[in-house]
């Protein structure tokens, strides 16, 4: 079955300095490279420079005038998001576009981040709410549209309010939903607090629908040996064209949240195929157990203490 043009139409991004998150494969990378052929400076913050060495490269080969540049962080440990929230503060360049896109997905058994934090809450969340309170000076400065992506897994499950760590009882998927949903009340708690403040941030959520990327791939690093029966199915509709996304379209809501002239903060973009799985991007409803002004307020507060980032606009 063909599967319909999707493509994206992002507007001109010279004189921007984008930061994208989770850019050395996947998903991140496919944002790093439209963005960049648009004309912005791209910073790839990186775990693996060797991975990230090689992202460049590849962009290079489509985007030969790229304006690309490496920096190392591991959103899994709060010392290197402050230390690159440090340099990027130093370095002095307002930061037009912030794409919040890397992540971790269920690890089979419980695992935690260098700080002692279950690594999908600590990671997927407290590590990007970490870095964007460490830039929100720059991102005040570049009037910035700061983009978290979410998942679908944001629209089941609940937050562990009795237990955030999953020390007691651990389930990878409810962990992962549990990260993902309170990754989206950050990011609608922050388009709030930018608009209540005056900072002039837009901050917006996307997902990707789902697509054949590296967070159900084979991880040792985090248990998994083996590649899941889950990322053989979606490898196998993806080729197909049927209803699912690819790696390349599955980039791009979290593009159009960040470049289209439509994009509304507090909104969420995703696929607008059916189920909202694959297909072209565009505004989506709101999922319900994101529509909670109260838990937003409360895992911000929570957040702050537990990375103790006091995120300030000045």
């Amino acid at each position: 079955m063909p599967r319909k043009n999707t493509d994206l139409v992002i507007p001109a991004q010279h004189g921007a300095r984008a930061v994208v998150t989770g850019a050395s494969d996947g998903i991140g990378l496919g944002i790093a490279s439209r963005l960049a052929a648009a004309g912005a400076e791209v910073i790839l913050p990186v775990r693996n420079r060797e991975k990230g060495d090689a992202a460049i490269a590849r962009i290079r080969r489509t985007v030969p005038d790229a304006s690309l540049s490496l920096r190392d962080l591991d959103l899994a440990s709060l010392e290197s998001v402050t230390s690159l929230a440090t340099t990027l503060r130093e370095e002095g360049t307002p930061i037009s576009i912030l794409i919040n896109n890397a992540g971790v997905m269920t690890p089979p058994t419980r695992r935690t981040t260098s700080d002692g934090f279950e690594l999908q809450f600590g990671a997927n969340h407290l590590g990007h709410f970490a870095l964007a309170g460490g830039l929100l000076p720059l991102l005040v400065e570049g009037k910035a549209r700061v983009v978290s992506q979410i998942s679908v897994a944001a629209d089941s499950g609940a937050i562990n309010w009795d237990d955030l760590q999953w020390e007691r009882s651990y389930n990878g998927m409810r962990a992962y939903s549990q990260s993902k949903i309170a990754f989206g009340l950050f990011g609608l708690e922050l388009d709030m607090r930018s608009r209540a403040e005056g900072w002039g941030i837009r901050s917006l959520l996307s997902h990707p629908g789902v697509a054949p990327t590296n967070l159900l791939a084979a991880q040792p690093e985090l248990g998994r040996s083996t590649q899941t029966t889950a990322r053989r199915v979606i490898d196998a509709l993806s080729r197909r064209g049927i209803l699912l996304g690819t790696a390349e379209t599955a980039g791009l809501p979290a593009l159009y949240a960040a470049t289209a002239p439509d994009a509304v903060g507090g909104g969420l973009y995703g696929p607008s195929g059916p189920g909202h799985l694959g297909g072209g991007p565009g505004p989506q409803k709101l999922y319900s157990r994101l529509r909670d002004d109260a838990a937003a307020a409360r895992i911000w507060q929570i957040s702050e203490e537990l990375t103790g980032v006091t995120a300030r606009g000045a």
